[in-house]
């Protein structure tokens, strides 16, 4: 199954699961990361990471540790 990771540059997806727990979890809903939201990759740092993405219309910078626990869909 494909990740957060996974997002290129101007591609879009739908957030399928989250697999963390604790704080981190925590911080993910209070961005707006929930199951069927669209997200969108805007751009990448000059080393690759931290990735930006567009969510419910913030560009959030997260880190590629942290996108490993988030899973998507492709985006109808």
């Amino acid at each position: 199954m494909k990740t957060l990771n996974d997002l290129e540059t101007g591609e879009r997806a739908l957030i399928y699961k989250i697999s963390t727990n604790g704080s981190m979890r925590q911080r993910f809903l209070d961005i707006g990361l929930i199951e069927n939201t669209v997200v969108e990759c805007v751009g990448k740092s000059p080393s690759g990471d931290p990735k930006a993405f567009l969510i419910r219309g913030a560009v959030i910078a997260i880190r590629s540790e942290d996108c490993r626990d988030i899973f998507i869909k492709e985006a109808n």
